[in-house]
């Protein structure tokens, strides 16, 4: 009697293992991008704070084109027109250049809103005690605008984290790849699901955590 031939075959350890490298892929292009980003996000700010006319003809365009177009979009028209243009990437690194515009273009905004959020009377006065611009900056604005806008920030990684799921539309076998890639083969979605969403908990709610010890220390 011949036997029949299976395609299909149960999750293991090795699938576990799996899972676990591609949960790794998602931190790492997620610390790259957010990381950048924020930089990037706050210089935009600032800049924006502090030119108007700069931001109206340059940077608020661009910057609500990345907020506006959905990140699936900008990843596949990135991915096929950059070689176009001469350059040579990998899934991995356009979807960290796409996904740090776009992170930076969503702390463009906090930033800014930071920097607004420092009383004007304050500045002036730490102006007359003598503090150059670039120390007012440091010693007044980023302690009293960080703090206000610190919570909207966690916002942000936490979402660009889940966003990074998005990438695997250009074949980068990050966690959502990685379970699409067993479900298929496996054909036990639920089991492959909740798993990868244990994954995801596990990289974010130490972020969240910290970030609310982080607060509460900020705050006294």
């Amino acid at each position: 009697m011949q036997e029949q031939i299976s395609f299909f075959t149960g999750f293991n350890s090795h699938d576990l293992w799996f899972l676990g490298e591609a949960a790794l892929k998602t931190l790492w292009i997620s610390i790259l991008s957010i990381s950048i980003g924020s930089v990037l996000g706050c210089v935009f700010g600032w800049i924006i704070h502090e030119s108007k006319w700069v931001a109206g003809v340059f940077l608020s365009p661009i910057l609500d084109a990345f907020r506006s177009v959905p990140l699936i979009i900008q990843l596949v028209l990135f991915y096929n027109f950059a070689p176009m243009i001469g350059l040579d990437l990998n899934t991995f690194m356009s979807g960290v250049i796409i996904l740090t515009f776009y992170t930076a273009s969503l702390v463009t905004n906090v930033a800014r809103g930071g920097i607004e959020s420092v009383p004007l009377s304050m500045r002036r006065a730490s102006r007359s005690l003598g503090m150059t611009y670039w120390q007012d900056l440091l010693h007044v604005v980023l302690p009293i605008g960080g703090r206000t806008v610190f919570p909207a920030w966690i916002g942000v990684v936490l979402s660009v984290m889940k966003d990074s799921a998005l990438v695997s539309v250009l074949g980068y076998v990050e966690l959502l790849k990685a379970s699409q890639i067993l479900i298929t083969r496996t054909q036990e979605p639920l089991l492959i699901l909740s798993i990868a969403g244990a994954f995801y908990f596990a990289l974010s709610y130490p972020i969240s955590l910290y970030a609310s010890k982080f607060e509460q220390r900020w705050t006294k």
